[in-house]
């Protein structure tokens, strides 16, 4: 059981990247911020392929996926800045969920997770976040 309530866990923290992500994502220019840009979109790429892949390992355990919320609260998003610390925020969320995941799992579900716990760590640098010994942890 605690590792479908932690893939659902991740799931639902998925939803809420995917949606942040895509708010990010008409809050950045190409032409202006261009890295800031590229950052948010390929974020925002593997947040969706992860939440693809959360909700067949949650259908494979023969569980209903949890569903995304209508709407997020979004923070304000009216600078380059702004944007950055966002997704330094949802990056920060997805670690301390997948740290979570890696807790309640073995196998290749485990290195999964141990996975996408990296990509949210190195993402974290990426929009300005320090470097942490065990990532997830705080």
């Amino acid at each position: 059981m605690a590792e479908l309530e932690a893939l659902q866990a991740a799931l639902a923290a998925e939803h809420a990247a995917v949606y942040l992500y895509g708010a990010l994502g008409g809050r950045t220019s190409q032409s202006a911020t261009p890295e800031l840009f590229a950052a948010v979109a390929a974020a925002y790429a593997a947040h969706r392929a992860r939440r693809d892949r959360l909700t067949a390992d949650v259908v494979d355990l023969g569980a209903e996926p949890v569903a995304a919320e209508p709407a997020y609260r979004l923070p304000r998003l009216d600078t380059p800045p702004q944007v950055t610390r966002a997704a330094l925020g949802v990056e920060r969320a997805c670690a301390t969920t997948y740290a979570y995941l890696v807790q309640n799992t073995v196998a290749d579900q485990r290195r999964s997770a141990i996975g996408a716990l990296t990509e949210s760590a190195v993402r974290e640098l990426a929009f300005g976040g320090d470097p942490e010994a065990l990532p997830g942890s705080r």
